[in-house]
């Protein structure tokens, strides 16, 4: 089994660039479709005090990500990997559940990038679903693939939060309001913040930048600062991505403007930067949507391969994962809503159980840390989060309960 030990250094640019490419494929994994969808939706339900639900979603957030990084980190196994050491079987049961989720809400990531592309240029969205899919397929089948995935994610990253801050500027959003209402917010909604938790570290999400971390060889007690440095930043960059929204839409619903459509960010959007404003919603939802069908189909690949599996393996394998999940959409233009709801569920179960694995490695499995003393600070601050992850996935069971309405 491959450990730090046995990976070559990596020079200091090289460490860099590795680093960045994970941050922000978390960061861009978590920025989905349904992160625009909701980040609006709970905007137009409680408006400011919005602010306050981020705030704290951000730093329940950045205590999962400081804990899973770390260990995944200075361990050099991946989730599934260390799972197995502690409980034989536990590991692929948590890949199941990855890879069975990720196949399915993939199939709702490429219709959103069908959607962007009917935004921008009016093209059909089933075109524009397939259009993008062949673009995720062509970096992954690219000779330098690892290299390309991480500036192609950094690269539309960067272009969605320049976008969304212009969007914001021009909505001229009540900013006093929302700071006060970040501190003090007149209602708190307790499932809201919930939702937000498990939309941007729940399922798959937390696991994508720690697994690139290691297929970049950018791991060890060695690289213990950077970890911890890259792991908050990776949260940040979501946190910032989720405050220009909700200042953008904001600053529309504030100004007295009542959101009625089927697609409120979208209507948003015109209001506040007309054509313009369209045109870049159409971007930003293209990017986001195409940074979670990359990273969707890298991590759900990396919990059913291995370490030694040689990386053209693992990039063969990710273009099949996403070749079928393009063929699906073509045939029903969306993910299935009850294939979605069961795929909600089972995504509110991946944090508990692997949070709970990992936990576990850090208190009593000192020898699959390299012999690392973990910080008892940080663990009891995980195994305090771990019990809000719990209430999560208890909620996200609720969803099943639909089926049978």
């Amino acid at each position: 089994m491959a450990t730090p030990s046995t990976k070559p250094k990596l020079s200091t640019s090289a460490r860099r660039t590795a680093m960045l490419g994970a941050m922000f494929l978390m960061a861009t994994s978590a920025i989905g479709p349904g992160f625009i969808t909701q980040t609006t939706e709970f905007t137009v339900r409680i408006g400011a005090s919005f602010a306050f639900a981020i705030v704290v979603s951000i730093l329940v957030d950045i205590a999962v990500q400081l804990n899973v990084w770390r260990i995944i980190g200075v361990s050099g196994l991946r989730a599934q990997e260390l799972g197995n050491k502690v409980l034989p079987g536990i590991g692929w049961v948590l890949a199941a559940l990855v890879f069975v989720g990720g196949l399915v809400f993939n199939i709702g990531n490429i219709a959103g990038t069908g959607l962007g592309i009917n935004a921008m240029m009016g093209l059909d969205p089933k075109i524009g679903g397939i259009i993008s899919a062949v673009v995720a397929i062509l970096i992954f089948l690219s000779k330098r693939a690892g290299m390309a995935l991480d500036k192609i994610v950094v690269l539309l990253g960067a272009i969605m939060i320049l976008l969304m801050l212009y969007v914001a500027i021009v909505a001229a959003p009540p900013v006093g309001e929302a700071l006060k209402n970040a501190v003090l917010p007149e209602q708190i909604d307790f499932l809201i913040i919930t939702t937000l938790i498990g939309g941007t570290v729940g399922g798959y999400i937390t696991y994508a930048g720690a697994h690139r971390m290691l297929d970049s060889g950018a791991a060890g007690v060695d690289n213990i600062k950077d970890i911890t440095r890259t792991s908050i930043l990776s949260i940040i960059v979501t946190g910032i991505m989720r405050v220009l929204l909700f200042l953008a839409i904001l600053g529309v619903v504030a100004g007295g403007v009542v959101l009625t459509s089927n697609n409120k960010a979208a209507e948003a959007f015109g209001h506040a930067a007309g054509d313009i404003g369209m045109r870049s919603f159409g971007v930003i939802l293209w990017a986001a949507a195409l940074t979670s069908v990359i990273g969707a189909a890298y991590t759900s690949v990396s919990f059913v391969t291995k370490s030694t599996t040689p990386e053209r393996t693992r990039n063969l394998i990710t273009v099949a994962f996403i070749s079928v999940c393009a063929v699906i959409y073509m045939f029903l233009g969306q993910a299935p809503q009850t294939l979605l709801i069961f795929a909600g569920a089972f995504n509110g179960l991946i944090l508990p159980v692997g949070f709970a694995v990992l936990l576990w490695v850090a208190w009593r499995r000192r020898d699959l840390l390299q012999g690392y003393v973990y910080p008892k600070w940080l663990l009891l601050i995980g195994v305090v989060t771990w019990l809000l992850t719990l209430f999560l996935g208890w909620n996200s069971l609720a969803g099943l309960a639909k089926l049978w309405a």
